[in-house]
């Protein structure tokens, strides 16, 4: 008698040839390599486990994989194809579904691996992409974006293999420096960081792991409109996403030299005293962070534009207090947003001597700083990590404006 072979005779006649073995407990760091003829019991309470199928493969070898702890919705379960297709894909397979079984049989170079048998299994053939949660997310197209405008924690579920790359791209932007009153250069922008666009935007360039990333999104730095001097404006506050930290703006230089920063603060005037802006890039990365404060000059209480993510903060002139320096421009939220301005340095008014302009903020959230009798500056704008524009020099001086904070923000390849 002939009996006809199926679906369910192969799954059958599949258990009769493998030798389970002992649980096989994961621990995250280590991975199992099958060998044909056996069946493993994988227990995955603690962490997620990798199964790597066997390098070399003969028709009719067959594996059996079993959750042992019914916890592989919550810890999942990648079977690593090894070069080998699986039922006729080059894609891994993942399993994150609790009690699931699954018996593979090797049929040839163009099928690979076939699933022969499965138990309470899901999409045995997917495209393993990476999964996290924190922050605002959005989408655009293929990729999905985490904004951070405040601190939190990006929490890495699942990482991606295949098609799905396992990088990501970041934007991280410091607060930016706080202006000040009378005879103020402008805040300096916070420190600008970005991988994006990457050489490939479709894999991201920066790796990470599963694992909890704390999200710190740096503050603006206040104004600073003390009584007496002296009173620069003080610094914002650096952002952090793992291993990279932007450094907050430098504060505006009041009688002084502009505070060092992601880009330095503009440098203050009392009177013909005439000071530097605060070097920016401090401390130093590649590629640069920011730019230099710009200097004052040029006539008494002419202040210099705080340095802003592009381009230095402009110097003062006879008539015009500095412009704070250009921010960049990012479309890693899907659609182009500017910056890290630096802020415009405070102008002079009221008789305090030779009238000048207050200078723009630049593009990016820059404050401008004030122009006429009382003027103040304003402020940078919010999650921009602009500086703050400083009040105008006159008979009634006009008073700083705080930093605009920083951001985090975070894309990937979900699909």
């Amino acid at each position: 008698m002939t009996t006809k072979i199926t679906d369910k005779n192969i799954s059958s006649i599949a258990n009769l040839f493998v030798s389970w073995q002992s649980v096989i407990t994961a621990d995250g760091s280590t991975t199992t390599t099958g060998v044909a003829g056996r069946g493993y019991f994988i227990n995955t309470t603690s962490a997620a486990h990798t199964f790597t199928l066997p390098t070399i493969a003969t028709a009719g070898d067959t594996i059996s994989i079993k959750d042992y702890a019914g916890t592989f919705a919550s810890n999942k379960l990648t079977i690593s194809r090894n070069g080998h297709n699986i039922q006729g894909a080059a894609n891994n397979s993942l399993i994150g579904t609790n009690r699931a079984s699954v018996t593979l049989v090797y049929i040839d170079v163009t099928r690979g691996w076939e699933f022969v048998k499965e138990s309470n299994v899901a999409d045995l053939q997917l495209n393993q992409f990476t999964s996290a949660t924190g922050g605002t997310i959005t989408t655009s197209g293929n990729f999905k974006i985490h904004s951070f405008t405040g601190d939190g924690c990006f929490v890495v579920s699942q990482i991606g293999l295949g098609t799905g790359p396992g990088n990501v791209d970041y934007l991280v932007v410091a607060g930016g420096g706080g202006g000040s009153g009378s005879g103020a250069g402008g805040g300096g922008a916070g420190g600008y960081r970005t991988t994006f666009p990457s050489p490939s935007c479709n894999a991201g360039s920066f790796p990470i792991s599963t694992t909890t990333y704390p999200i710190t999104v740096g503050s603006g730095g206040a104004a600073s409109n003390q009584p007496a001097p002296p009173y620069s404006g003080n610094s914002g506050s650096n952002s952090i996403f793992s291993t990279i930290t932007s450094t907050g703006g430098g504060g505006a230089g009041w009688r002084n030299t502009g505070l060092t920063g992601g880009s330095g603060g503009g440098g203050g005037s009392i009177g013909a005293s005439f000071y530097n802006g605060g070097s920016g890039n401090t401390p130093p990365v590649s590629p640069s962070q920011g730019n230099n404060g710009g200097n004052a000059g040029g006539a008494p209480f002419v202040t210099g534009g705080g340095g802003g993510a592009f381009a230095v903060g402009t110097n003062g002139a006879p008539g015009q207090s500095g412009p704070g320096g250009a921010g960049l421009a990012n479309s890693i939220t899907g659609s182009s947003v500017s910056y890290a301005g630096g802020g415009g340095g405070g102008g002079v008014a009221g008789g305090a001597g030779p009238a000048a302009s207050g200078g723009a903020g630049g593009t990016g959230g820059g404050g401008t700083g004030g122009t006429s009798d009382a003027q103040n500056g304003t402020a940078g704008t919010t999650n921009t990590g602009g500086g703050g524009g400083s009040g105008v020099a006159s008979s009634i001086d006009g008073l700083g404006a705080a930093g605009g904070s920083g951001i985090v923000v975070i894309r990937y390849k979900f699909q």
